[in-house]
This record gives C-alpha cells, sequence and structure tokens, in this order.
C-alpha cells in the first residue's frame, strides 16, 4: 500500500503526543537553576523536583492501557491533551514549590500515557511495511520537541522576563497541547480497536480511508486475532508464554534509561554549567545537542525498516559506550572541557540512530493483540520508573563526583550489546499477527 492523506494525517495527529512528550521532558533544563535559587532548593529537593513528574509519569505509563482499552486510542489521546494543558498553565501560575510538584506530576502522567497510545495508536493504523517508519515519526516527534523545548528556553531568556522567565517557560507548553486537543478531532479511531468490540464495519471503513491495500485479508487477519483475545478474555499479560515479550518489553525500557538519556537531557544545562559554561553558553550548546538529536533521529527513522531493529540497538551501543566514558573521563581528571560538548554530541547522534528510533516501534510489535495495551504499558512503565531512579539520584551523585553517573551508564551501555546479540529477535517487516505466531504467543 502507498501512503494516502488520511493515513498521513492520522499519524502526524498522534505523533504530535510525542512533541509534547519531548518538550515537556526537556523543558525543565532550563529552569532548573531559577527554581533552585528561588525555592532555596538543595540537590536532593532539586532531584526530587524533576524526579515528581516522573512520577507521574510512571502511573500513567502504566495505567494508561485501562482508558486505552475501554474509551479507545483515539479519545484517549484527547485526554491527554487536556493533561498537558493543565499541566503547562498550572506550573505556570504556580504559588509556591509545592504547587509546583502537583502541576509538574499531573504533567508526567500525560508524557507516561502519550509514550504508550501514541505509538500503539500508529502501530494499528499501519501496514507493516511502513510501520516502523511511522511509528518512528513518534520518536521524531519527541526529539523534536525536545529541540523545540531548549530553543524555547534560549528564546525566553533573551527576552529579558527577569524573575517570571521560568514560568514562561514552563507555561509555553499549553499552545501546542491545546492545538493537539483540536486536531484529534479529525482523526479516525484505530481499526483493531473497533474489531475488538465488535464493530467490523466501521473498522473496515477505516482501512479503506487509510488506504489499505487488501483490506478483506488484513481484516481477516484482524478478526481472527480479535478473536483469539475474546476467547481469552481478561488475558493476563505475567505468564509463561509471555516470557519472551516481557523481558524485550521490561529490558529494552530498562536499557533505554541506563544509557542516561533523560538525566542528560534534564540536567543538560547543569552539566555544562559544571564544566564551567555560563548560561548563555549553555542554552546555546543545549540546542545543539538538540539539533543533533533530531537530525541523527531522521537518519534512524529512515533506515530503521532497512537495517532492521536490532542492527540500530547493537550499533548504538558500540557509540554511545565509548562516548560517555570519555564524558566520565573529562570530570575525573577536570580537563579537556573544550571536548565535553563534541562527546555528548557524539553520545546523542548514536542514541538517537538506535534506542532513540527504536524504543517505542519495538514496543508497539512484540506482543499480541489481547495483551498489547498491557505489555506497552509494561514496557512503558519501566522505561519511566528506571527514569525516576536515575534522575532523581543523578543530582546527588553528580554533587560527589561528575564522573561516577557517566562511568555507569558506559558499563550499561556494554552490557546491553550482549543482551541485545545474544536476546532480541528482529521485527522488521513482519506483520502485528505473524509477530503474534514468531513469539510463540498463540497457543
Amino acid at each position: 500500500m502507498r501512503l494516502n492523506i488520511v493515513l498521513i494525517r492520522s499519524t502526524a495527529v498522534a505523533a504530535l503526543g510525542g512533541l509534547l512528550f519531548g518538550f515537556d521532558t526537556a523543558v525543565i533544563s532550563g529552569t532548573t537553576r531559577a527554581i533552585t535559587t528561588l525555592d532555596s532548593l538543595t540537590p536532593g529537593s532539586l532531584g526530587f523536583t524533576v524526579l515528581i513528574a516522573l512520577v507521574g509519569t510512571t502511573v500513567g505509563a502504566f495505567g494508561a492501557g485501562i482508558p486505552g482499552e475501554r474509551f479507545g486510542r483515539r479519545d484517549s489521546l484527547r485526554g491527554i491533551a487536556v493533561i498537558y494543558f493543565v499541566s503547562a498553565i498550572g506550573s505556570a501560575f504556580a504559588w509556591d514549590w509545592y504547587s509546583l510538584l502537583l502541576f509538574r506530576f499531573i504533567g508526567g502522567i500525560g508524557i507516561g500515557a502519550s509514550s504508550v497510545l501514541g505509538p500503539m495508536y500508529i502501530a494499528e493504523i499501519s501496514p507493516a511495511r511502513l510501520r516502523g517508519r511511522l511509528v518512528g515519526f513518534f520518536q521524531f516527534n519527541v526529539v523534536l520537541g525536545i529541540l523545540l523545548a531548549y530553543f524555547s528556553n534560549y528564546l525566553v531568556g533573551l527576552a529579558d522576563l527577569g524573575a517570571a522567565e521560568w514560568r514562561w517557560k514552563l507555561g509555553v507548553c499549553s499552545v501546542p497541547a491545546a492545538i493537539f486537543f483540536v486536531l484529534l478531532f479529525g482523526v479516525p479511531r484505530s481499526p483493531r480497536w473497533l474489531a475488538e468490540k465488535g464493530r467490523i464495519n466501521e473498522a473496515r471503513a477505516v482501512l479503506l480511508s487509510t488506504g489499505e491495500g487488501d483490506v478483506d485479508t488484513q481484516l481477516r487477519e484482524i478478526v481472527a486475532s480479535v478473536d483469539m483475545e475474546h476467547s481469552q478474555k481478561n488475558e493476563p499479560l505475567f505468564q509463561r508464554r509471555y516470557l519472551l515479550p516481557i523481558f524485550l518489553a521490561f529490558s529494552i525500557g530498562m536499557f533505554n534509561q541506563l544509557s542516561g538519556i533523560n538525566a542528560i537531557l534534564y540536567y543538560l544545562n547543569d552539566i555544562f554549567a559544571h564544566a564551567g559554561f555560563n548560561k548563555v553558553s549553555s542554552d546555546l550548546q543545549s540546542v545543539a545537542i538538540g539539533g543533533t538529536n533530531l537530525l541523527f533521529t531522521i537518519v534512524g527513522m529512515s533506515i530503521i525498516d532497512k537495517l532492521g531493529r536490532k542492527i540500530l540497538l547493537l550499533t548504538g551501543a558500540v557509540g554511545t559506550a565509548p562516548s560517555l566514558a570519555g564524558v566520565s573521563y573529562i570530570f575525573a581528571v577536570q580537563r579537556h572541557q573544550n571536548l565535553l560538548v563534541w562527546l555528548l554530541v557524539s553520545y546523542i547522534a548514536f542514541f538517537a540512530l538506535s534506542q532513540g528510533a527504536v524504543i517505542w516501534v519495538y514496543l508497539s510489535e512484540i506482543f499480541p493483540t489481547r495483551v498489547r495495551a498491557k505489555g506497552q504499558s509494561l514496557g512503558s512503565f519501566t522505561h519511566w520508573a528506571m527514569n525516576t531512579v536515575i534522575s532523581g539520584t543523578f543530582p546527588l551523585v553528580a554533587a560527589s563526583s561528575g564522573a561516577y553517573p557517566f562511568m555507569f551508564f558506559s558499563a550499561m551501555m556494554v552490557l546491553q550489546f550482549f543482551a541485545v546479540l545474544f536476546v532480541y529477535p528482529e521485527t522488521k517487516g513482519v506483520s502485528l499477527e505473524a509477530m503474534q505466531k514468531q513469539m510463540k504467543a498463540s497457543s
């Protein structure tokens, strides 16, 4: 099948949840110093300020499957847009540290839920041949959102807004959140969700509208998969037959964060400041890091369905491990700070090319329909739970030695290389229904 306007529009709109995901994830990096000064935060309380959003993210990721199954992927995404909007406005008008924590927690729920339901929706409207690139567009928007957050922080910083600067930085996210909500009224429901609810004619209509080449064959495969699901209603996720996909979901979510990616993104300005760079220089170098992230995410998206998921993950591990080791060395010896930005650029490039492009695609592929929502929630929950632990402890560990965190992250990338090499199956070009058989999840 070829791309048509409905498929393109549906993918683009759902992927806006990724843009909000990325923006809300990274925008905090430009406010940490101001909030620390305003509220007299210690390294521990600063870590908790970042961590509280991640607690919300973990809750959102783990619970997203419930509304996703009950109300559908599309309608649940509308609710997520409202959550982002409330969080942005509330954070901008926070009256004390505790109210800021509350609204950051609410925003975290939106991030976690969109990390599950956005890729799930796109995967379920996409043909196998294009699924990697289309689901990868969600990750593209995550990275674009990160870059826009860094650029937005830079522009707001130039506006000389004084003590209110950090409020404007956090409030900007309300604009794309409102746009996301409105645009979701122009996309169809997931055909797989419709089939699951017995609305076969509507599922057929969606498949036709998205340009599916062989609608009858595709619909039969979906219905057969859904019938299997209905025959095992309320199928528990944690059982022997799902052992492999459970391990894959858990490990890819875990290694994604053990790379240190979000700890680095959250504290990027602080990392540059710790190395001796001033505020404006830190903001500009953050934009450079964000630009690299975007560029190599595009590269990863363009080759994910050609080279496959496994090759990209292996390549990324080979590149990120020495880059992180180099950053650790700079902080250990307190010399060669001029190389810091280049090592971080190298790290971000290899991460974006591999884990950044692969994780949400892989999570959307490895579980059968009857437990897909639960399985993706598990992978996303693992991702965000590990993120919560690492990002919450990063300021404390880095305060004693800037080298230790990066040394640990480098070692984890070596471990990931061997896990992917010996355990991970390749999923490129395989339909979701065929993947169910390949994972030996059918009985």
